[in-house]
């Protein structure tokens, strides 16, 4: 007899509809205007030319064009030479897990990464363009909520630099793929440098903090981040034919149990990803209900929300009949990896 699939011994342990404990988001810095109604613009940073909206998560770039994964937090203090000097806090109690220090590598500048676990949820924030990074923090680090882990900045390796006025701390909160992404760059991106590894933004993929740290204030210590996730808009639905998914297992509690599937055996999973290509919903599915011989088969399309956040491409409509994109397809064999 085969081994029980983790996400059906938590299922079978907590009982369905279970919650773990929750744990609330904190901001990551002193500017709290996020919750002040109509101070958005003394919170967000927006690109040059551009309203407070650009500054936010989501497709907000680029006529709709460009994904920005995060927010933009306005500095509130600046030293004798204009500088930004906002202390950069942890949003949760958590480890430190990635460091890099040399902006020159990274869009991100010099940025943080930390690990938490919210309701049971392996959650990655990150904290970009930093000035400075604590001196003694290294990866293994436990650190608290609120507590200061590094110096606001403008640290890039773009062309266009962040100028005095825009200074900022790209805030970041993610999910993550695979352990094994270096080898799934390295087969889509041939050639390219990974200066990384799995703490590459690409192997990261994010949720709006924006929405979540709202949320977290209003509802407190009953905040469920699970049930925030699972309730969410999909851009689209996908079979994936591969029974050992390594997601599954990091996120079990994201999978829907399927009697059939757990009497039959899983030979597959069907998926449902938001517009930033989450994938935030998981049925493991049987055998007899997977029909032909592909790996991916799109099941369907929102085309309302495709039409609102087209930036990731995922999906393309060729012909008259909808399709996964190249962009798709890659973030599955990112997945399947």
């Amino acid at each position: 007899m085969s081994r029980m699939p983790l996400f059906f011994w938590v299922a079978a342990v907590l009982g369905p509809g279970a919650a773990l404990p929750a744990q609330p988001f904190f901001l990551p810095t002193a500017n709290h205007a996020l919750f002040e109604k109509g101070k958005e613009a003394d919170f967000f940073v927006p690109t040059p030319g551009k309203t407070w909206e650009s500054g936010c998560f989501g497709c907000v770039r680029t006529d709709r064009r460009q994904m920005h994964e995060g927010l933009d937090i306005k500095c509130l203090q600046r030293d004798r030479r204009g500088e930004p000097a906002d202390p950069v806090l942890a949003t949760a109690a958590g480890t430190v897990v990635y460091i890099n220090n040399r902006p020159a590598l990274s869009n991100y500048g010099r940025y943080l990464v930390l690990r938490h676990l919210i309701g049971g949820v392996e959650v990655y924030s990150l904290y970009a363009h930093l000035h400075s990074v604590r001196s003694d923090l290294t990866p293994g680090i436990s650190v608290q909520a609120e507590e200061p882990v590094a110096v606001m900045g403008r640290t890039s390796n773009t062309a266009e630099t962040i100028s005095r006025e825009r200074a900022h701390v790209h805030f970041e909160l993610n999910l993550f793929y695979s352990d094994h992404f270096a080898a799934w760059y390295k087969t889509h991106f041939p050639g390219q440098r990974n200066d990384h590894g799995v703490w590459n933004g690409e192997n990261l993929v994010g949720f709006d903090p924006r929405l979540v740290l709202l949320a977290g204030r209003e509802e407190g210590s009953n905040f469920d981040l699970t049930s925030w996730l699972q309730h969410r808009a999909a851009l689209c639905r996908v079979l994936v034919r591969q029974a050992d998914v390594p997601w599954v297992n990091r996120y079990p509690m994201l999978v829907t149990p399927n009697p059939l599937a757990q009497k039959e055996g899983v030979a597959g999973y069907e998926i449902a990803l938001d517009y930033n290509g989450l994938p935030f919903a998981w049925v493991p599915r049987a055998a007899s209900e997977i029909k032909g011989p592909a790996k991916y088969r799109l099941l369907s399309v929102n085309e309302a929300e495709e039409t609102q956040n087209p930036c990731r491409k995922l999906v393309r409509l060729q012909a008259g009949r909808w399709q996964l994109a190249p962009n798709g397809i890659s973030l599955l064999d990112l997945l399947t990896e």
